[in-house]
């Protein structure tokens, strides 16, 4: 089946609370989206979600890959379109994640077909940096059904740990675990000294301490911490699993389709790491209903903790026409789930927008 059409737009969507992490402050996100039609009118659709500072690729690089690719595939079979975006996935994850998941809802990947309801448990960040008024937010998010909390550090050592010790405190006896988050914020005597003094009382883990290439300070903190290190900000291809299995004291490595940005490779990116003896984590807290459902669909056969696909959960509004359904803590799919994009909200929220069609092709915004 040959691709007809194809849409490309970047919006911005509202979130409804600001999303603080140790380098900046969302107030936003702003994917890209893509949707293919192919000869028989059936529809695709995949979103790359660049961050700036986060990733190595830009808004502005991401963007024009885009149209390159989709001026390269259009009038192309599905299956030829696929494997030619596969070759740009190193260079270009987050952008051609938004194309192969396009290609893959279009092509019926098996795994994105749900045979049976789902649930799905996910956690969620705890935003209040106020110590006094963390408690309350806690015994909130209990309320919703998560069982496991985020915590972003990386700001300052004694302030975090005072933090993190007022969090432990109010989950304490709750049947309540967090996860402690650096986004790669800390040096390596800052790291050292944090993950050293972390009392290990219902912490499960604590994520990239240092730079993304700095590979040994990460590995000097994940000695030196009390609880196991997880890494992420670091890995974009299955040899920085292998090396993550390599230090002492890493214990989790995770993964986002964004980064490894098709069905088949983060699957098998995920059953790596738990053969090398790691534990998988899952999921993208920066990124729409679209990849929230994909990896959703891609967690039921790979990983047993708490998901971290839960950016849909922080915007105004969804990105489908009904929310990717959340109950009790939990993404929750019911046989045969299939989603349909809300064109109103795209509408809504463009930036700018661009069609390529298999005779002719133009742009708005």
């Amino acid at each position: 089946m040959e691709i007809d059409n194809i849409t490309l737009t970047h919006v911005q969507i509202p979130l409804v609370t600001p999303y603080k992490i140790s380098q900046k402050t969302f107030h936003h996100f702003d994917p890209f989206i893509i949707e293919i039609t192919n000869s028989s009118g059936q529809v695709g659709f995949g979103e790359g979600h660049i961050c700036p500072g986060y990733s190595f690729e830009t808004l502005e690089g991401g963007w024009e890959y885009c149209r390159e690719w989709c001026e390269k595939i259009v009038g192309k079979s599905v299956s030829d379109a696929h494997a030619a975006v596969m070759t740009t996935t190193v260079k270009h994850p987050t952008a051609s994640s938004a194309i192969l998941g396009a290609l893959e809802m279009l092509s019926e990947h098996k795994l994105l077909y749900i045979d049976e309801d789902t649930r799905i448990p996910l956690l969620d960040p705890i935003h209040e940096m106020d110590i006094e008024k963390i408690p309350a937010e806690i015994d909130e998010l209990i309320e919703k059904g998560f069982k496991t909390l985020k915590v972003k550090v990386g700001f300052d050592v004694d302030e975090d740990l005072k933090r993190v010790s007022v969090i432990q405190e109010s989950i304490s006896g709750r049947g309540v675990q967090i996860r402690l988050d650096a986004n790669r914020n800390f040096d390596a005597v800052q790291g050292i000294r944090f993950g050293g003094a972390l009392a290990p009382e219902n912490i499960m883990l604590f994520e990239q301490p240092c730079g993304s290439r700095d590979w040994d300070s990460n590995a000097a903190v994940a000695k030196a911490s009390t609880v196991p290190v997880m890494m992420d900000e670091s890995i974009y291809v299955r040899e920085d699993i292998d090396k993550s299995a390599a230090i002492e004291g890493v214990g989790f490595v995770k993964l986002k389709l964004k980064k490894f940005p098709s069905m088949d490779l983060l699957k098998e990116g995920l059953d790596h790491i738990r053969a090398l003896g790691l534990t998988p984590v899952l999921g993208d807290g920066t990124s729409t209903d679209i990849q929230c459902w994909m990896e959703a669909c891609v967690a039921r056969s790979t990983i047993d903790n708490a998901g971290e696909n839960n950016g849909f959960l922080k915007l105004t509004h969804s990105v489908f026409e009904e929310q990717l359904p959340f109950d009790n803590g939990d993404i929750v799919m019911p046989k045969g789930y299939q989603p349909k994009l809300d064109q109103g909200v795209i509408a809504a929220y463009l930036i700018k927008s661009e069609n390529f069609a298999a005779k002719s092709q133009s742009t708005t915004g």
